[in-house]
């Protein structure tokens, strides 16, 4: 199942949703060299990347611990630099769609600085999970699925029953459905959950921060979620302008 659009209407505009895609973007092409250039790409994930045995510390304690990176860099900072990073077209465009459906109605819902702070804030927490589930390894992780697995879980507790029309395959034929958004994110998660109960982990796919990042959208909504914005969406009232600035920002 994937999905294309949701009929989820928005009242303030997606501007930190956007400046992430675009920040993304940027690091992507600028720093990545947009994937051309094995050398640019695999030397960014290298020093940028988040290695669970150099967050922890292991990476400097066992000689053992051979991976793709040489160890030695940045160790808690990766965490946050991951976030921007991704390993090809695939995984970024990938994750800026799922970013774009989701993220405008979630940042909809708490204002532009609770959600920046939201996304950041989740993405750690998610890159954690991963280097928890297997604190030596010596494999750099990147991604913004992680933070965006957060969008997800919010979104589900916001909009449990908003409709997301999703293009489901069967061999080489496909049909799109308008799915309820708790039938489509919560299959994702069990697939999150099953591909890593069945991979233990060893699968190339950040599964533990896909499921640490829904799981931490799905406690911290309640803490970030502004009353009036989500109140105004599910009423589908616009606000005035007045609220619409001090609930916009914060």
């Amino acid at each position: 199942m994937f999905p294309i659009h949701d009929d989820n209407p928005t009242e303030l505009a997606p501007i930190v949703t956007l400046g992430i895609i675009g920040a993304c973007v940027a690091v992507w092409v600028y720093l990545q060299g947009a994937g051309f250039n094995t050398d640019t790409l695999g030397g960014s994930i290298c020093t940028l990347g988040a290695i669970p045995a150099e967050v922890t510390g292991q990476g400097r304690l066992r000689a053992d611990l051979v991976g793709p990176c040489g160890l030695g860099g940045l160790t808690w900072q990766a965490l946050f630099t991951s976030m921007f990073l991704h390993g090809s077209w695939m995984h970024l465009v990938g994750n800026m769609w799922f970013m774009w459906i989701f993220g405008n109605n979630v940042e909809d819902s708490m204002g532009h600085l609770r959600f920046l702070v939201f996304y950041l804030l989740a993405g750690l927490i998610a890159a954690m999970a991963h280097v928890l589930a297997d604190p030596s390894s010596p494999v750099p992780m990147v991604g913004a699925s992680g933070a965006i697995s957060a969008i997800m879980g919010a979104y589900l507790v916001l909009y449990p029953t908003a409709r997301v029309n999703t293009a489901i395959f069967f061999l080489v034929f496909f049909k799109i459905f308008p799915l309820p958004a708790w039938v489509l994110l919560g299959y994702w998660f069990l697939i999150q959950a099953a591909e890593n109960a069945v991979s233990g982990g060893a699968s190339g796919v950040a599964y533990m921060a896909h499921i640490g990042g829904f799981l931490a959208g799905v406690v911290l909504i309640a803490m970030f979620a502004n009353p009036n914005l989500v109140d105004a969406k599910r009423s589908n009232v616009v606000l005035d302008p007045s609220q619409i600035d001090r609930g916009g920002w914060w």
